[in-house]
């Protein structure tokens, strides 16, 4: 964290700091090993991978909808990663991995190399418009809200200019079903204990669970 510089009256040149002072900047600065990114990046993706969302939430089988539930998996992990002060380089290092994991399917699909920094510009600018946008619903406590994000996102349903009150739901039957998974998801992670996700270990419900009404279940990544 950067701290502004406090007001001097004098011009005298600033302290330089000891070798003291940099050991100690070593040792207490957060670490993570790759090792525990990259769990927790690939528990992101295995959750968003999961054949329940597409066969019976009804979200598209496609790159777009895969896509689009990899951002919802990323955007939930890292909001909650932001309110553990000693996550905030974890996180960092999350987002990363998905960069990288980006910039390789890009060119695994066949996008030219000057092409990719366009396509990646792309992609961030869809995650932090993801990351907003749950963020705010999740924060409002209203079902209506997040029903409204997940369809607009999820199942890329355009809000309505003719009826702006009507629900989500009425618009697509997998949105209320999926805002419920997403609610209970945000909520089970932030239960979830700081030194479990500093071992890169995640726990999201069961996809299925929600559906059936048992919200208690979880698949644990460990």
């Amino acid at each position: 964290m950067t701290y502004p510089a406090a007001d001097r009256k004098t011009t005298s040149r600033p302290l330089q700091p000891t070798a003291a002072d940099t050991m100690l900047s070593r040792i207490f600065r957060p670490r993570f090993h790759a090792a525990t990114i990259d769990t927790l990046y690939g528990a992101i993706v295995a959750q968003a991978r999961l054949p329940e969302f597409y066969e019976e939430f009804g979200v598209a089988d496609t790159v777009e909808g895969r896509f689009e539930l990899i951002l919802l998996h990323l955007a939930l992990v890292i909001r909650r990663l932001e309110r553990e002060p000693r996550c905030a380089a974890l996180g960092r290092g999350v987002i990363d991995a998905f960069g990288r994991d980006m910039d390789h399917n890009l060119r695994e699909m066949g996008v030219g190399d000057l092409t990719v920094p366009k396509q990646m510009k792309r992609v961030f600018e869809a995650y932090y418009g993801r990351l907003r946008s749950y963020q705010a619903a999740l924060a409002e406590q209203d079902a209506a809200a997040l029903e409204a994000v997940v369809a607009r996102n999820v199942f890329d349903v355009a809000p309505s200019t003719d009826a702006p009150a009507r629900a989500p739901a009425e618009t697509h039957p997998g949105a209320a079903q999926f805002a419920r998974y997403v609610r209970r998801a945000a909520e089970q992670l932030e239960r979830t204990d700081g030194v479990q996700i500093l071992s890169g270990r995640l726990a999201f419900p069961a996809p299925r669970a929600i559906l059936a009404g048992d919200e208690n279940r979880t698949d644990r990544q460990d």
